[in-house]
């Protein structure tokens, strides 16, 4: 299984979840995982996410999430699982 963790981080405000979401399903991206919090009016959301059957390479959607996170004003991040993985065995 390809999992990719998913962050947006930023000012709350309606719709973020959806639009995420939404691209997600469109491109055949499997969530596995969600938590959100919203603290003094700031959405934070992790998201882990199943890539075996992306319609599209990982690159693509990582610059796509970023694009929907400066259309909503939030910062949107898509990272390989293997990132953390790694941080382990340092």
């Amino acid at each position: 299984m390809k999992k990719s963790i998913i962050t947006v981080i930023g000012q709350d405000k309606v719709g973020i979840i959806a639009k995420v979401c939404v691209y997600l399903a469109n491109n055949n991206i499997n969530i596995l995982d969600i938590s959100q919090t919203i603290v003094s009016g700031y959405f934070n959301m992790m998201m882990i996410v199943d890539m075996n059957n992306s319609a599209k390479p990982f690159d693509d959607c990582s610059k796509e999430l970023g694009q929907i996170g400066e259309e909503l004003g939030v910062k949107i991040t898509c990272q390989h699982e293997d990132i953390f993985n790694m941080m382990h065995r340092i």
